[in-house]
Formats: structure tokens, sequence, C-alpha cells
């Protein structure tokens, strides 16, 4: 558990400085490199990756959204047939989870290849 945690921990404030240098497929590459050198086992890296990819892409989201009072999540809900603010920050949380656990998967899987 204290490995999930670290894992996530390390892809959560890793990620928010990578990301705000590079583009936003840098979160899987640099969650798979965390999953290299972590040397988690699959399940491990693959929750610490979620957790921490979903709090880094949710939190975001959830910053950016109480910015603006939520126009842009109303705006944008309407086009996705009515969603809710909270519904897209949800979304998007996991969206960068699945991202980050990914990656984080792929590199641990590389390890036990090696």
């Amino acid at each position: 558990m204290k490995r999930i945690i670290s894992l996530a921990l390390a892809v959560f404030l890793g990620g928010a400085v990578v990301q705000s240098l590079l583009p936003w497929w840098s979160l899987p590459v640099f969650a798979a490199l965390l999953g290299l050198w972590f040397k988690v086992g699959p399940m491990r890296a693959l929750l610490g990756g979620l957790l921490g990819g979903a709090l880094l892409w949710g939190g975001y989201a959830a910053v950016l959204n109480t910015q603006n009072d939520g126009l842009l999540s109303e705006r944008i809900g309407l086009l996705l047939g009515g969603a809710s603010g909270l519904v897209l920050i949800l979304l998007t949380a996991f969206i960068g989870g699945l991202f980050a656990g990914l990656g984080a998967l792929t590199g641990s899987l590389a390890v036990r290849q090696q």
C-alpha cells in the first residue's frame, strides 16, 4: 500500500511539473518511467498511476472550473448532451487516471521482461 501511495504521489507531483513543460501525452510516458524506477508489480503500478493521474487531471479541471465559475464546463456539457460540470470533471479525472495508470503498467511490465 505504501508503494502505491508513493507512486501516486510521484505521478501527481512529477506529472504536474512535466505537463507544465510538455504536451498532454507526456503524462503516460512519465508514468511509464516511474513504473520502471519504482519496480512495483503490475497491479500496484496500475493503481498508483490511476490514482496519481486522476488526482492530477481531475484536480486541475476542478481548479479551472472554479476559476471561470463553471461557464466553460456548462457550455461543453451542453454540447455533450447536457452533462454537468461535475460529470465533466470526473470524466477528465478518469481519462487522466487511465492514461497514467496504463503508462505505469507499461513501465512495470517492461521491468519484468528484462
